[in-house]
């Protein structure tokens, strides 16, 4: 006779929780990231941005003449388009971006081109100003 004979023929002890579903007991085996955070931290290292680049006086001339032009005929100008600069908020550098609309008025205090729709762009990010029917 050995020493577990006496429990060997026992039923099994049965649990008083309800059974847990198959979805949530596979949930207990799926795979994890002992990393958390890793694979984010190498795509934000992976993502480029662009330096901002610096204009020569040429440039510059026109851009402010594009930009008195508008300030002028504010009420006749359509649509214009804006190239300018946006600063990454995570990293260094940037990107440039296009914005085309009806200029609500340009601000010369807050060096500022403010847009119908909300939006402000600072003169000294703008890379190019493109208005319909103007010829330097």
């Amino acid at each position: 006779m050995s020493k577990y004979d006496d429990i060997i023929n026992m039923k099994r002890p049965q649990s008083k929780r309800d059974k847990m579903s198959i979805e949530n007991r596979a949930a207990q085996f799926a795979p994890f990231s002992a990393l958390s955070g890793y694979n984010d931290a190498c795509r934000e290292v992976e993502r480029i941005t662009d330096n901002k680049k610096i204009l020569s006086d040429g440039v510059l001339d026109i851009i402010n003449e594009k930009l008195n032009y508008i300030k002028r005929n504010i009420s006749d100008i359509g649509i214009i388009t804006v190239k300018y600069f946006v600063k990454d908020l995570k990293k260094n550098g940037g990107s440039y971006q296009e914005k085309s609309g009806y200029v609500k008025k340009i601000d010369v205090n807050d060096n500022a081109i403010y847009f119908k729709d909300g939006t402000i762009i600072k003169f000294n990010d703008i890379l190019m100003i493109d208005i319909e029917n103007f010829n330097v």
